[in-house]
């Protein structure tokens, strides 16, 4: 197995602080929009804006501004327009958020497989060991194989 460290990166306790203090920042700063809470079910029936949507209502609005003999009376233009700029205000949010949570997650994605591929190398080492009787190797192989992750009943995954 080769060895392709394809990251070498730390955030120092420094940087870890400021992140979560942003990161508290952000939740404070927030707050006040962040009233909903939908459950599963809610989720899947609620009207989902994105680009267009949001273009189809902003346009709708303008015309029912320019022809409010068109907008229903039981209609409140005014709390429409309102969720409208809401809505896109934070979808804008939401877009600038998913960017950094992807590329948090790509690099998470990339160290761990860096590391888990480094562990499971030796893992084989000292499963290598523990057959040849070296001394101290039993205990480690005994403790890593009852954490190997996807390790099913007798069946250990082939590297």
């Amino acid at each position: 197995m080769s060895q392709s460290n394809k990251i070498s990166i730390e955030i120092n306790p420094e940087e870890s602080a400021a992140i979560s203090a942003a990161l508290e920042q952000l939740k404070v700063t927030l707050k006040p929009i962040l009233t909903i809470n939908l459950t599963a079910e809610e989720r899947i029936s609620t009207l989902k804006m994105g680009d267009k949507t949001l273009a189809f209502v902003n346009k709708t609005l303008e015309y029912a501004v320019q022809n409010p003999s068109l907008v229903p009376n039981y209609i409140d233009l005014e709390e429409a327009k309102k969720d409208h700029k809401l809505a896109a205000d934070s979808y804008n949010i939401f877009q600038q958020l998913n960017t950094l949570v992807r590329g948090i997650e790509d690099t998470g994605m990339v160290a761990g497989g860096d590391a888990y591929e480094a562990a499971l190398v030796i893992y084989h080492s000292i499963k290598g060991a523990s057959r040849s009787d070296i001394p101290g190797t039993q205990a480690m192989y005994d403790d890593l194989k009852q954490r190997f992750p996807g390790r099913g009943k007798g069946s250990t995954p082939s590297v």
